[in-house]
């Protein structure tokens, strides 16, 4: 344990969603603020926390595993903290399970994290009312810091909203993060320009259903309108949205999408299935007619854009007709990328009363089926990037080699494009040749939970 002659370190592990990785950001800079420093590794931390995530059963597993192997690797008298969404719904579960964490604070406690860790440490954080971080309900209300590591990637995430309106069958989301609630246009546009002089350039704007932005809090134009809004922030080289519920995909939005410079010609499309009667069982829109009519509007106003979506097998009452049309759709919508998932059923939501249970076996054989034809169509839409001249960001270098995404691939979920030279920040003009791309599968990664709306 740090002996406090100095500030304790701190060692942060995130699981789950962009969403999530937002949080994590925002509490390691008010933690920074406050006087810890960054440990650099678990073993050397005096406090090993864990923001982890509670969509489905998977998720929830994996972040048991993970504070189990943290504490294994964290030293004898280093303390272990959870935070996310797992510790917002499930804190008081956590607590009876796994005895060996000294502390467990959901997402309306974070503005509480400061002053808990410091009396695990015995360390007297520094003083930060003045910054605006400290009495906050949660990240939510917290900044990004603009004194962002040296080390630090060319990209950041910025939350324009939190919670969820929508009612999907099988979802948790606003049982866990409650209602929607959007953010002020101008805190998103002072996080951007914080973010910017911190070294940021592409700014990828996430909430669990982006399109609604500002109707909760009567934004004029809403999601149109804040996008011309913040276009303007210097420094900003792109800027991409993710978690797009297709209902709420006006043509105007469509249409900025396409024609404003800055914004990537990436559609993130979060359809859950193609077959009609059981998007209504979760209730969803669409099915697939009114599905491929989104992708046509889409593409005809943005002809090369690349379209990524993600689809749920094995919900009750799904039948092999439903898959067999989930995989006709793929193969007319041939989508860029795509993400399975298999049903979880959760405590609270409509779907666990539903009848037609799909054994877990059986979902998961589905899932691998339509992956496989994803995989495909994945692979045919890289290789129609060959010979073009794609601008990419080069977000870090691997084992010397640097590597890159350009407008097609969003961070963490899609693939990468190696580069042949290029140091992390710098914009490159890269010629597609068909060894430059290295791809991420489109089966399930549940350490990269996709958002539910």
């Amino acid at each position: 344990m740090n002996d406090h002659a100095g500030a304790p370190t701190v060692w942060l592990s995130t699981l789950g969603c962009a969403k999530n990785q937002v949080d994590s950001e925002k509490v390691s800079a008010m933690l920074a603020e406050a006087g810890y420093l960054a440990a650099d590794s678990p073993d050397e931390a005096d406090v090993v926390m864990v923001n982890t995530c509670a969509f489905i059963e998977e998720a929830r597993q994996e972040s048991v595993e993970t504070i189990l192997e943290l504490e294994d690797a964290k030293a004898p008298d280093a303390r272990l903290v959870v935070i996310g969404c797992m510790a917002q719904r499930f804190g008081s579960d956590v607590a009876e399970a796994l005895p060996e964490v000294d502390a467990i604070l959901g997402l309306d406690r974070y503005g509480e994290l400061a002053g808990t860790l410091g009396e695990l440490t015995g360390w007297q954080p520094v003083s930060i009312e003045a910054t605006g971080s400290t009495n906050r309900g949660s990240s939510f209300d917290i900044l990004h810091s603009i004194n962002r590591p040296a080390q630090a990637l060319p990209f950041a995430y910025v939350k324009t909203a939190e919670g969820c309106d929508k009612t999907c069958a099988f979802c948790a989301i606003p049982l866990i993060r409650g209602k929607q609630r959007s953010r002020r246009p101008s805190e998103i546009r002072d996080e951007m320009a914080g973010l910017a002089a911190g070294g940021v350039s592409e700014v990828v704007l996430v909430a669990q259903d982006l399109a609604a932005y500002g109707r909760d809090i009567e934004a004029p134009g809403g999601i149109t309108d804040l996008l011309r809004f913040v276009s303007d922030v210097e420094g900003i080289e792109r800027l991409r949205l993710l978690y797009l519920y297709p209902t709420e995909i006006r043509q105007s939005l469509i249409e900025e999408m396409a024609g404003n410079a800055l914004i990537a010609d990436y559609f993130d499309l979060s359809l859950q299935h193609a077959a009609g009667p059981l998007l209504r069982s979760m209730k969803r829109p669409g099915n697939t007619k009114k599905h491929l009519a989104l992708i046509e509007r889409i593409r005809l106003a943005s002809p090369n854009a690349a379209l990524r979506s993600s689809f749920i097998l094995g919900f009750p009452g799904e039948t092999e007709d439903d898959v067999d049309e989930l995989a006709e759709f793929l193969e007319s919508a041939e989508l860029d990328w795509a993400g399975f998932f298999p049903y979880s059923a959760e405590e609270g939501t409509a779907a666990v009363d539903l009848d037609g249970a799909v054994p877990r076996e059986e979902a998961m054989a589905r899932l691998r089926h339509v992956s496989t034809i994803q995989d495909d169509l994945t692979a045919k839409a890289n290789r129609a990037q060959v010979g073009e001249v794609l601008d990419v960001l080069v977000d870090q270098v691997e084992d010397g080699t640097p590597v890159g995404r350009s407008f097609r691939e969003a961070p963490d979920i899609d693939g990468l494009i190696v580069l042949d030279s290029g140091k992390p920040g710098e914009w490159v003009r890269a010629e597609i040749d068909r060894k430059s791309t290295r791809l991420n599968s489109s089966h399930t990664d549940i350490s990269r939970m996709p958002s539910s709306a």
